[in-house]
């Protein structure tokens, strides 16, 4: 072959792969230090992923306030069983601004009977109401995790009717039993656990059942040792979904030195603990018990209703809407009790 020829190949050819590893990395990613300098405590964020996502995590431009006084919504409107110790103009408001979270193009009619606003007719209904006294509640009782900052309808609805990040029981051995045996939904790789090879339903142990998330164990196998290798897998697996839920890395609440201990764990970590126990009694409290209203095409393979995890409020942003305040421009949503200390 001509040396010339071959040369020339062969800088076409380097050329051509420095162009395709340029793309790997479009563009470069942005670190911040979260730790002492040496211990790998670096939060890594991809700059297109966050301006690709700014929409999804803009909160929407609030309604004017409504005044408080006035006759309540419970003497002005039929069938009023949570907000009734609204004012008449801030339950409106309240309405008309969830239609624009949860069904923009249905608008009222995706929880009422046009005919008969006050009618409990739709399932839609009768669930909404729910998750209002679920909303208070988190927002009065849960602020070691949720703060000031709350939540409304829109922190996890985002203008669809279902949320779009929900969970429902996985069926571990969806082919039966095999010569491999209780395959445990492991090798089944499903977006919840980032396609690995991880149990694909960490959800049910933690967020609904309340099973010990640990790894290491403090007996000898086998006697009382409920922290065997296959457990710490299920707890990997709600790792795992908790740092693609917030879009951070496992430094964000834990301490490279022992990721076991809770010394010198940045203040997220306790945050996040009263969240996972927050998700776990939303489900357990609020959506588990509203299977019997929800039609079966509302429901899973195997039979539940869609609950609630990490991904549902946060969707990828390590505080949901970036941390926008909306709960300030609701306070409604606090109840009643709470009301004045949110205006202070």
């Amino acid at each position: 072959m001509n040396t010339s020829v071959f040369a020339h190949g062969l800088r076409l050819g380097l050329c051509t792969l420095l162009v395709l590893l340029a793309g790997c990395e479009r563009p470069g990613m942005d670190t911040v230090q979260r730790g002492y300098r040496g211990t790998g405590m670096l939060q890594v964020y991809n700059p297109r992923i966050i301006e690709a996502n700014a929409d999804l995590h803009t909160a929407p431009t609030p309604l004017p306030p409504a005044p408080a006084d006035g006759p309540k919504a419970s003497v002005v409107f039929k069938n009023v069983k949570v907000l009734g110790d609204l004012s008449a103009a801030q339950f409106t408001r309240l309405m008309a601004s969830m239609a624009a979270w949860i069904a923009p193009e249905e608008g009222c009619a995706y929880c009422h009977n046009p005919a008969n606003f006050a009618e409990d007719s739709k399932y839609t209904k009768v669930v909404a109401r729910r998750m209002l006294e679920m909303t208070r509640t988190v927002n009065s009782q849960w602020k070691a995790h949720v703060a000031g900052t709350g939540i409304t309808c829109y922190t996890c609805h985002r203008g669809h009717g279902v949320p779009q990040q929900v969970w429902y029981r996985s069926n571990a051995q969806p082919y039966g039993s095999n010569f491999m045996g209780d395959k445990a939904g492991q090798n089944s790789p499903d977006p919840a656990v980032n396609l690995s090879s991880l149990p694909n339903d960490p959800f049910t142990p933690f967020l609904l059942d309340a099973q010990d998330i640990r790894v290491n164990g403090s007996t000898a196998l086998p006697t009382g040792n409920r922290h065997s290798i296959k457990q710490a897998e299920w707890t990997y697996g709600l790792m795992t979904h908790v740092s693609q839920s917030l879009g951070v890395n496992c430094t964000y609440c834990h301490n490279t030195r022992s990721f076991q201990s809770w010394e010198g764990n940045p203040p997220q970590r306790a945050v996040a603990w009263h969240g996972i126990r927050m998700a776990r009694a939303i489900n357990k409290d609020f959506l588990e018990p509203l299977a019997d209203t929800f039609p079966a095409q509302r429901k899973g393979e195997l039979g539940d209703v869609a609950k609630a995890n990490c991904a549902t409020c946060h969707q990828g942003a390590y505080k949901p809407l970036n941390g926008a305040p909306m709960l300030a421009d609701y306070p409604e949503l606090i109840g009643p009790d709470s009301q004045a200390v949110a205006a202070k």
